[in-house]
């Protein structure tokens, strides 16, 4: 099944189940009731923002809408070369295997994330609900968060509330490697 009905049909599943019309979600959630209803019908796959902010009104992470429960497990073991690439896998950018694919609705979302030389988030800051756990394994990596600056080096540690405005730059010399894990669901 594509991703896009799989999205599509466990929202419109959830949302039934809750009791909820798409004008009582859109306004719960703060997503429009024309997106709403485009993800419903499998015409369009939300952006990871809309998707968190659906979540968050069913308390559910974003995983739960794109993995069928047959193909997720309570213990998942996972080993180098064999994890998912994931949604936030940019070649340029950012390569990342995901510590939790497969995990039933997880509560929080585990990467490991390979920056090249150079990358960097793009210049635009982002700004989603819930908090975020850097941690540097190899090479360096530039945080900006709400206009300050974080340079952080093997063995450091970051970690924020995601709400506040924040992007990232590789400034080392070599590949950043980075165990990076998001919780949507903690109330800012």
């Amino acid at each position: 099944m594509k991703l896009k009905k799989i999205v599509g049909k466990k929202l419109k599943s959830i949302r039934l189940k809750g009791d909820l019309t798409i004008q009582a979600l859109a306004e719960q959630s703060e997503v429009s009731s024309n997106m709403i209803s485009r993800v419903e019908r499998g015409l369009t796959i939300p952006s990871v923002e809309i998707l968190m902010k659906l979540a968050n009104v069913f308390d559910k992470s974003i995983n739960y809408f794109v993995e069928e429960v047959s193909a997720t497990h309570e213990i998942v073991l996972s080993s180098p070369g064999q994890r998912d690439t994931t949604v936030y896998d940019d070649e340029d950018n950012m390569h990342t295997e995901s510590f939790t694919s497969g995990l039933r609705d997880p509560q929080f979302m585990s990467f490991l994330c390979t920056v090249p030389k150079g990358g960097t988030s793009g210049y635009k800051h982002m700004h989603h609900p819930g908090d975020e756990l850097i941690v540097i394994v190899e090479g360096q990596l530039k945080v900006t968060i709400a206009g300050e600056e974080y340079s952080l080096a093997v063995g450091d540690s970051l970690s924020f509330k995601s709400h506040l405005p924040h992007r990232w730059d590789n400034i080392g010399d070599e590949d950043a490697r980075i165990i990076w894990t998001l919780s949507p669901f903690t109330t800012i």
